[in-house]
């Protein structure tokens, strides 16, 4: 039994209720049953990398990839973001993304539990053109979930930190800030590879952990289940300071995958209608989406500030690389620099079910159909805010809980 007939077989078992075990490569089972003991990518088969070159290995810039002790190649869980760079590179199919849904799921249906999927600004369009948020939100109660939430929410409020830290901070021409938001495999590259950089990242959490935080804090005893197209989040809800915000990451097509098992169609359910994000929030998951939210956010907030905001972006690692190379050489021609590790940004996320140009345009449509345009504009940012003991919008910078991380 491969690693993939594993997965459908025990997928379909955990939907029906069967909780028997097929005879079956125990590493592989202990993957599934508990992947949180394993990195990101998984190996299904061993390799010693001489008949392929080591093209995994040579395409990890995070040096996440080693010999054992026999020779053979594997991953290292403390060292793999996620990336899906090695996924890619490896042409004999030996890597896949893990898989959470079986310990999920287990825990979103254990009875009297409190549950929140908490969906990603890339979500439109990824299960279904038809499909609306509100019917979306019913198929995840179908499921077993209390509720969903949507992040592009609390992009708003880290879009108003990082505006506000901007306007703080970049006071002269020489001055530059990094964006914190949204991508890991960004912030992992400049923590892990050019730490130097860590001084121009403002100390905001992402999107996803400032979600979960919020839910917890409103709900202690809540299950949190973010779901986004994105390998690398799996890897950044375990991370240290921040693994006390999010219990579980399933990707677009893991979610894909149990709506098939349980026979459920998103696009059949009611509508319901909740949504609370501006524009700005929800146009994180594109390239460009969190450099143009801050700058409209930016411009709003100070109109009279005699040191503009001046965006660049990259998207892809490659991209993002040779903009941080430029930045170290003493070129910059920007002053809010942004990166995101897929090309297309979220979009483009190795478990996205759309192809980037159209969920590109999805984005874009969402976008413009919100109501408000900035944080600025939304009522409720200020009216959330209020309910978790923040005086004001500018006392985003005073707090060090909910929305703010240590990135020394």
């Amino acid at each position: 039994m491969t690693f993939e007939e594993l997965y459908q077989t025990l997928l379909s078992d955990s939907m029906k209720g069967n909780e028997s075990l097929p005879d079956c490569d125990p590493k592989q089972l202990d993957c599934l049953l508990n992947p949180e003991k394993y990195a990101p990518v998984l190996r299904t088969e061993s390799c010693d990398g001489v008949t392929c070159g080591k093209a995994c290995q040579k395409s990890c810039i995070f040096d996440a990839i080693v010999p054992d002790e026999k020779g053979a190649l594997t991953i290292d869980p403390k060292l793999c973001t996620g990336c899906s760079a090695c996924i890619e590179a490896c042409d004999y199919k030996k890597l896949t993304a893990s898989r959470d849904i079986l310990p999920a799921m287990k825990a979103v249906r254990e009875p009297g539990a409190v549950s929140y999927a908490l969906i990603a600004p890339a979500f439109l369009g990824q299960f279904s053109d038809d499909v609306t948020p509100g019917m979306l939100r019913n198929a995840f109660k179908a499921l077993g979930f209390t509720g969903m939430v949507e992040v592009a929410l609390f992009a708003d409020i880290l879009t108003m930190k990082e505006a506000l830290e901007f306007d703080k901070n970049i006071l002269s021409e020489d001055d530059y800030q990094l964006t914190s938001c949204c991508c890991p495999i960004w912030i992992a590259m400049i923590r892990k590879v050019y730490h130097e950089l860590t001084p121009r990242l403002p100390g905001a959490v992402s999107p996803m952990v400032a979600c979960g935080r919020v839910i917890k804090k409103l709900h202690p005893n809540a299950v949190t289940v973010f779901v986004g197209p994105c390998i690398a989040k799996k890897s950044e809800a375990r991370e240290a300071d921040i693994k006390d915000a999010v219990d579980y990451v399933l990707t677009f097509q893991e979610v894909q995958d149990i709506f098939k098992a349980a026979e459920i169609d998103p696009s059949a359910f009611p509508e319901s209608e909740k949504e609370h994000s501006s524009r700005a929030g929800r146009i994180y998951a594109r390239v460009g989406g969190v450099s143009e939210a801050v700058q409209k956010t930016v411009e709003q907030l100070s109109p009279n500030r005699p040191i503009t905001i001046k965006t660049r972006r990259a998207d892809g690692i490659p991209a993002c690389r040779a903009m941080i190379e430029e930045l170290k050489n003493g070129k910059p021609d920007a002053n809010f620099f942004e990166g995101m590790g897929c090309v297309g940004g979220c979009v483009g996320g190795p478990k996205a079910i759309r192809d980037k140009e159209t969920g590109t345009k999805l984005v874009n449509r969402y976008g413009d159909d919100a109501q408000y345009k900035t944080p600025l504009d939304n009522p409720y940012v200020t009216e959330l805010l209020s309910q978790l003991g923040f005086d004001s919008v500018e006392s985003l910078l005073e707090r060090d809980d909910l929305f703010t991380r240590d990135f020394t």
